[in-house]
């Protein structure tokens, strides 16, 4: 029969085989504690036999802890030769704060800004000065600036001018503040420029908005007979800048079409896939014509559902402006576009309203692939619009700014989602600047009343002029991806064991570039820090995000990498030589 102290220790034993590196001093400061309330239940001798073993114990069970450590490194098995989507790039919008910071704002705080977004340069201890953006979207406007408090939009950061008048003239210095960031970003290298509009010029809408009206069916805001004038000033656009010599690349010429944007907060109008499908037709004549290389890509769908099917599937109302891959996108449909002049084999979507629960972000992913494969294996994707909209346990919802990680870990998950399970080709962030007490931006405006914050929003008329800059984490969590992974590069297979969990674990992709170059991001959800085994001794450039770092350089070995709980840590394989990416193929 054991003593009473027997079964303690034997409890404590298991306890400590049990324990975490951490744990292991407070299990022995236990096993001293039993020890003492024992003596005054069992003879000296007895007591003294199991001091004896107690020491023993210890020594014996000291190289458990260091197992425990080891089972807690990760290790990840990069196979170089197994590939995906291209990459196109990374990006954010100017919609719609940059036409007041952009004009107004001091030129420093402007730079600052821009160098935020834009810069490749480093520090003299190596650290980006900025996330390197490769994608900058310009919001091409419809005149709701111009009409005031007629537009009926209250918010006058909400309203954007037009380049043409009335009268069918341009006026070339309108959105100033704009086009001074667009040319910063060209400056600054940003490889590609893409043009949008959400709405047509007010003289060209069927009611002089730049909404639609109330009580009237979904269709495009354009008088009748108009549309292809519509599309010759969108060109008209792109041929002022290309004789600017500012090449814009693409051309995305709407914005989720599906919802009704019959309320007076922004430009924006709905139409059906068939007006849609009018239009593409008229801008791929105007682009080949005019013998452009501008691409357009077609899409912007305000949810990935109503990207690939009838979203009546999903729960929602169908109405004709749906299952877009297919109707644009099927060779075997009528309304086919991927043969016509200029129309890049892209279909574009939104993640909004896909994103919780965590199982549905998956799932979404996984059917959004394989319906766009289904319906035509050489079709890419983009993920061109996504800020914090839906309610959620983690983050709440869009309401109230958050500077720190925990946003920021909630879209790298997201990022990730978009990047290995529906394999986007690229990945857009909604608005680069922000003056709103919201979930919106990446780097953050307010008047600086208040310390470390200050009032925000459209009342604080002050900040059309001047104001307080705040760098977010999500800001630099962008840049884990979108500084290190550039065009052209290619998502590659990548495997982390044990498996982890997509709800508070490690996730990790890996992306090859040109030369052997190989790129591994890290997102940790954990509380807990890890070591990650990359299959390299290799001495590579590690780039941290967390609570305390921004995208902060440390060399490392690529066998032992450090992750810091709540960070993302982005891996950098510098020209990696065809044997050593063979030994990453090999990993096991």
């Amino acid at each position: 029969m054991h003593s009473a102290f027997s079964v303690r220790i034997f409890k404590m034993e298991t306890s400590l085989n049990k324990a975490g590196p951490g744990d292991v001093g407070r299990c022995k400061a236990r096993w001293i504690s039993e020890r003492q309330l024992a003596v005054h239940q069992e003879t000296s001798v007895t007591a003294r036999r199991f001091a004896f073993l107690l020491v023993l114990g210890c020594l014996l069970l000291l190289p458990l802890a260091g197992d425990s450590l080891a089972a807690d490194n990760l290790k990840i098995q990069i196979d170089s030769q197994t590939s995906f989507q291209t990459i196109d790039g990374f990006g954010a919008s100017d919609a719609w704060q940059c036409q007041f910071v952009g004009e107004n704002w001091p030129l420093d705080k402007r730079e600052h800004i821009a160098d935020l977004l834009f810069s490749r340069d480093v520090d003299p201890q190596g650290n980006p000065k900025g996330i390197g953006l490769s994608i900058w979207r310009l919001n091409v406007g419809a005149g709701t600036t111009e009409q005031g408090d007629a537009s009926d939009i209250r918010n006058p950061w909400r309203r954007a001018e037009s380049f043409q008048k009335p009268d069918g003239s341009y006026d070339w210095s309108k959105q100033a503040g704009q086009q001074w960031f667009l040319k910063a970003a060209r400056k600054l290298g940003v490889e590609k420029l893409l043009a949008f509009p959400n709405a047509a010029p007010v003289h060209l809408s069927q009611n002089g908005k730049g909404y639609a009206s109330k009580g009237t069916p979904p269709h495009f805001n354009v008088k009748p007979g108009k549309l292809d004038a519509y599309a010759t000033f969108l060109v008209d656009v792109l041929e002022h800048f290309e004789k600017e010599r500012v090449h814009f690349d693409y051309l995305s010429p709407f914005n989720e079409p599906q919802w009704a944007w019959d309320e007076a907060g922004q430009e924006g109008t709905p139409a059906l896939n068939i007006e849609l499908y009018a239009l593409v037709r008229y801008l791929s004549k105007e682009l080949s014509q005019r013998k452009f290389a501008t691409q357009l890509v077609v899409g912007e769908a305000g949810t990935i559902g109503h990207t690939f099917t009838n979203v009546e599937s999903l729960g929602m109302k169908s109405d004709g402006r749906d299952a877009q891959a297919q109707f644009f996108f099927s060779p075997t449909s009528p309304f086919y576009i991927g043969d016509l002049p200029n129309v890049a084999l892209i279909i574009s979507a939104h993640s909004y309203q896909s994103v919780w629960p965590l199982d549905k972000q998956v799932e979404y992913r996984r059917l959004l692939h394989d319906a766009l494969n289904a319906t035509n294996p050489k079709l890419g994707y983009w993920m061109s619009e996504y800020c914090i909209l839906e309610k959620n346990d983690e983050i709440r919802g869009g309401g109230r700014r958050d500077l720190g990680m925990n946003t920021a870990l909630y879209v790298a998950r997201i990022i990730h989602h978009d990047l290995t399970i529906a394999q986007a080709r690229s990945w857009q962030w909604w608005t680069e600047v922000s003056q709103a007490d919201y979930k919106d931006g990446l780097v953050y405006l307010d008047d600086g009343s208040k310390g470390n914050t200050g009032r925000m929003g459209p009342e604080t008329v002050s900040l059309i002029h001047d104001g307080v800059v705040r760098e977010s984490k999500l800001l630099w969590v962008l840049g884990n991806y979108a500084r290190f992974i550039r065009p052209g590069m290619v998502q590659v297979a990548c495997d982390i064991t044990p498996e982890q969990s997509y709800v508070n674990g490690v996730l990790a992709s890996a992306y090859r570039g040109s030369e052997g170059k190989v790129v591994v991001v890290l997102v940790n959800l954990s509380q807990s820090e890890h070591r990650c085994d990359l299959g390299s001794s290799k001495h590579v450039d590690v780039y941290t995000t967390s609570a305390e770092e921004n995208l902060r350089k440390s060399g490392q070995t690529a066998s032992n990498i450090f992750v810091p709980a709540r960070a993302v840590v982005t891996v950098c394989f510098d020209k990696v030589s065809r044997l050593e990416s063979c030994r990453f193929d090999r990993l096991e």
